[in-house]
């Protein structure tokens, strides 16, 4: 069965920042490039590189795709993040404030995309994805989106893993139109490259 490997991308500098971005097209920050060049060295061959086509998303997959040697890049505008909505460029503590108690009963603002509608536009852009790999049951893509569409698949499977760290991965198998999410997979050590990062910093 063709499969993907669903990376989350480097951190952002609204990541850096502790801002939810859903839509907003942030950059990478220095610590994400870096994230994505170690993440490579732990990568195999694919036949398919996508990407989100938000900048976050696809710079990592540059990256990726360079260092590994491979293109081009399919890009895929059903994979962008989820809409935040109200809350993108807010901070949790500015979420509070101006939305109190919202976080603590998951409660979300009106513009938020719902479930129902990100699922719509994965499960499309995840099958055409696997259309492009075609029949051979050993093709694999990789393919860089975000945070949001990995938790949604988790849990539409009824998986919870918690927070995914920037360039965590999960592997998404498609059998005959079927969506199936597997185990999570580490690409870097985060806390190696953060010690790394404040060692240049000194």
């Amino acid at each position: 069965m063709p499969r993907i490997l669903l990376v989350r991308h480097g951190q952002s500098l609204w990541n850096a920042e502790g801002k939810w971005q859903g839509q907003a097209d942030i950059e990478l920050s220095e610590l994400g490039r870096r994230q994505a060049r170690a993440a490579a060295a732990n990568l195999g061959n694919f036949d398919i590189v996508a990407s989100s086509t938000l900048a976050r998303a696809a710079e990592t997959a540059y990256i990726l795709s360079s260092e590994l040697g491979i293109g081009p890049i399919h890009p895929m505008p059903d994979l962008i993040e989820r809409s935040a909505g109200e809350w993108s460029g807010l901070t949790r503590s500015d979420i509070e404030r101006d939305w109190p108690g919202y976080l603590a009963r998951d409660g979300r603002p009106p513009s938020y995309e719902n479930d129902d509608d990100l699922w719509i536009r994965v499960e499309r852009g995840l099958l055409e994805l696997g259309a492009m790999l075609g029949d051979d049951p050993q093709a694999e893509a990789l393919l860089v989106a975000h945070g949001g569409i990995i938790y949604m698949l988790e849990e539409r499977r009824g998986k919870s893993g918690g927070r995914i760290a920037n360039l965590g991965a999960v592997w998404v198998t498609i059998d005959n139109g079927d969506i199936s999410v597997g185990e999570r997979v580490e690409l870097i050590d985060e806390a190696e490259l953060l010690s790394a990062q404040s060692q240049d910093i000194l």
